[in-house]
């Protein structure tokens, strides 16, 4: 039996494909087919090169002398600390993660101070879980996406079992254990009332739901964050965006070829330029919990409010943004590519702030809502 040996990549290579990753003008399917690399194997190494990008620029002598030394100053670091201190600072930074993303900073270099195997145990992941390399989305379920995220917009009470009869009425044969693995895939659950019975992530603080029985009267007293799943000609991308609930404003929003939490916090620093909400309202997912989005709302002092998963009306408003921006833009347009799909958003955001009339609003637009003002003059319309 012939063994097949594990394809090798040249560094440049990597960091070639990390920083067109990073640049997101491309779905990761279309970098996929591009450089004949798995999706699985592209997401790591834009993790690793987003991880040590801050190297480069932190001492006067640059990374490459940082670099080079690395190796002297791991030994050293054995012979001074031992190893137990190392795996403790080397998981202290690592664990609060999602398990992709701490997948993701599994160091496979023979420099790193810990070995995978003992990286995966520190960490909770399962080896042969790390080694696995999933297909690229077929073209068969990028088609069955697209049609879950038509339905589910209209009907998003769809669990798999409804989605998949829905999808079969349409002509597309996809049992429910299918449509399931592709509505966590694009980070949809179904929404209805029932018990908070969801349990937090490892090392992630979920926060009380802090809405119930508040009467929201006025701007930046509550603000909301959500994802959604945007399709596109070849592959998909995220759209996140933060919201106002008095106003219905649109203060921020990014988009992304993966759902990681850095495209959420950039929206949300982004946001933060405006002014400072009372409280911030998320569901449970991954990219709301992390240390690293939930650090910028408790250093500014705004309170952290979740959704139980699942919990139909708590996240109301920006559900009924997902419906208005795919019925009035998305599914319209068709967007072919991300450069594509950021302009059009971006032209469809300004007009939903300063210019579509809202009847919850008394037919006044969010940004005359939100300003304060009868009538809006020199309107930054949101990036």
């Amino acid at each position: 039996m012939e063994v097949q040996m594990r394809k090798k990549f040249p560094d440049e290579f990597k960091a070639k494909v990390a920083l067109a990753a990073l640049r997101g003008d491309k779905t990761m399917a279309e970098l996929a087919a591009e450089y004949e690399v798995h999706v699985s194997q592209i997401n790591t190494w834009k993790a690793v090169v987003k991880d040590r990008l801050a190297e480069l620029f932190s001492s006067p002598s640059g990374g490459a002398e940082k670099m080079k030394d690395q190796k002297e100053l791991i030994e050293d670091l054995y012979k001074n600390v031992g190893r137990m201190q190392v795996e403790n600072n080397w998981l202290k930074k690592k664990l609060n993660l999602s398990l992709d993303e701490r997948r993701a900073l599994i160091e496979r270099e023979e420099s790193s101070p810990v070995s995978v195997r003992r990286q995966c145990e520190l960490l909770f992941c399962s080896r042969s879980g790390f080694y696995y390399e999933p297909m690229p989305v077929s073209p068969e379920d990028q088609a069955v996406m697209n049609l879950i995220d038509e339905i589910y917009t209209k009907w998003p009470f769809y669990g798999a079992r409804r989605m998949s009869r829905e999808l079969k009425s349409r002509g597309s044969f996809v049992g429910r254990k299918r449509a399931g693995r592709l509505m966590r895939l694009m980070g949809l659950e179904a929404i209805f009332p029932k018990r908070n019975t969801s349990k937090p992530h490892p090392g992630h603080p979920v926060y009380p739901y802090l809405l119930r029985g508040v009467n929201v009267n006025r701007t930046n007293q509550v603000w909301s964050m959500d994802i959604t799943y945007i399709k596109l000609r070849q592959g998909f991308v995220y759209l996140a965006a933060v919201m106002d609930w008095k106003s219905r404003y649109v203060l921020a929003w990014k988009i992304s070829n993966t759902l990681t939490s850095d495209f959420c916090v950039e929206a949300l620093k982004e946001a933060l330029g405006y002014a400072t909400p009372e409280i911030f309202n998320t569901d449970q997912g991954s990219q709301f919990t992390s240390e690293e989005f939930t650090r910028v709302l408790l250093n500014r002092g705004i309170k952290i409010s979740m959704d139980g998963r699942g919990r139909a009306l708590d996240n109301i408003f920006v559900e009924r943004l997902w419906r208005s921006v795919k019925y009035e833009n998305v599914y319209l347009k068709g967007y072919e590519t991300i450069p594509d799909a950021e302009a059009g958003l971006k032209e469809y955001f300004d007009f939903y702030n300063l210019q579509r009339h809202h009847q919850s609003l008394d037919y006044k637009t969010p940004w005359l809502v939100y300003s304060g003002l009868e009538v809006a003059q020199n309107p930054n319309p949101v990036a």
